[in-house]
């Protein structure tokens, strides 16, 4: 599809969009439909699309492996660590209420909105790794 110029226009017009209804799907997660795993998924089908448009060469250029790897890690650590602080305010782990963000309900609101954050940080990141990881096997 390298040649295709039409393929290579929409894709390019269309990429940014995704990526940003991914943050819609995170942002409204709590409202209705949608969250960090939602969101981390149309994230990541957004590099899979540069991918199949310009190639596995090239998107390794844009989402490297080391990115991906350290992505995989930092998201994992964001939920966690909003865990962990939980714990040192006096609470249950993720009772978000106990964070020093101010009242019950912002605490819980910001508590919700870090957990999101990190599971769509690693969801996105798994989800290019993964897609990655398949092509470029060799068929035997």
């Amino acid at each position: 599809m390298k040649d295709d110029i039409i393929i290579r226009v929409i894709s390019n017009l269309l990429i940014p969009f995704i990526q940003l209804y991914a943050l819609y799907v995170l942002a409204h997660g709590d409202l209705g439909p949608g969250g960090g795993f939602q969101g981390g998924v149309i994230f990541a089908s957004s590099i899979i699309l540069y991918v199949l448009v310009y190639g596995i060469d090239e998107g390794r250029k844009r989402a490297h492996q080391k990115i991906t790897d350290v992505l995989n890690s930092v998201g994992v650590m964001i939920y966690g660590g909003i865990g962990v602080v939980c714990l040192f305010f006096g609470g249950y782990y993720l009772q978000y209420g106990k964070l020093p963000l101010g009242d019950l309900k912002h605490a819980s609101h910001l508590g919700i909105y870090g957990i999101e954050i990190g599971v769509e940080v690693t969801v996105a990141a798994v989800m290019i790794t993964i897609f990655f990881e398949m092509a470029g096997r060799k068929s035997d």
